[in-house]
């Protein structure tokens, strides 16, 4: 079966409805063990370009080919990547997190000039949990932002393929470089998420401050003292 391109046909149809703005937004390490929850945000607008060639969700793409997107994304869409951390995970739970780094992701659009007023999100998904994460001194005039859930929106719509990709591997570059200050949970290689061999150091050595400590408990007996890592957070 030929897999579904990304392209503008939602996007499109939402500008011609009257929106000035469309916003794809995508998360990126959800079922993480370990790491910030990551959040990607690609806003196109009437004059948004051709769909960069090979753009895809991040999940279907190589890491090379995924690095090699980037700059092609951000120059074809305004991009922003918002973040919370395991601490945020552990405190408040996953979708606090999630939306936490939504609106993170949207601040950095408005300080990069983007106005909210007409815009609309496409959140990749079926359930909404950014809405309630977006502070009021961020809504446009004329309420509350507008946010549409969409299934697999990472596979059908541009912006959020988009979103998914800049999130990936702004995500994946934090956990590479968090491996090098503790290469025994080969976080280079599983960035964060729960592989046997992740498991095993976590019963070695202890877990990291990087550790989602609430799930570890509810995913696997593991000794979680005795171990003083070093902080890796946010972006």
């Amino acid at each position: 079966m030929t897999a579904v391109r990304p392209s503008l046909r939602v996007e499109k149809r939402l500008l011609s409805a009257g929106r000035v703005t469309v916003i794809g937004m995508d998360e990126v390490g959800r079922g993480a063990i370990a790491g910030p929850v990551a959040v990607g945000v690609a806003a196109v607008t009437l004059d948004v370009g051709r769909v960069p060639q090979g753009l895809a969700d991040s999940k279907l793409l190589s890491a090379a080919r995924r690095t090699e997107l980037v700059p092609v994304v951000r120059r074809w869409a305004l991009t922003a990547v918002g973040m919370a951390s395991a601490q945020v995970v552990d405190e408040q739970g996953i979708v606090p997190a999630l939306g936490q780094a939504g609106a993170a992701a949207l601040g950095s659009l408005v300080a990069d000039g983007l106005d909210l007023e007409g815009a609309v999100v496409v959140l990749d998904g079926s359930f909404d949990w950014l809405s309630r994460a977006v502070p009021p001194t961020m809504h446009p005039a004329t309420g509350p932002l507008d946010v549409v859930v969409r299934v697999k929106a990472d596979r059908d719509c541009a912006s959020v393929a988009a979103a998914s990709v800049v999130a990936k591997v702004e995500r994946d570059s934090l956990m590479t470089t968090a491996h090098e200050d503790a290469p025994h949970y080969a976080w280079a290689s599983n960035k964060g998420y729960g592989s046997t061999a992740h498991y095993d150091a976590i019963r070695a050595v202890g877990a990291h401050d990087l550790h989602r400590k609430s799930w570890l408990h509810q995913a696997s007996s593991v000794a979680l003292d005795g171990f003083d890592g070093l902080e890796v957070v946010g972006r």
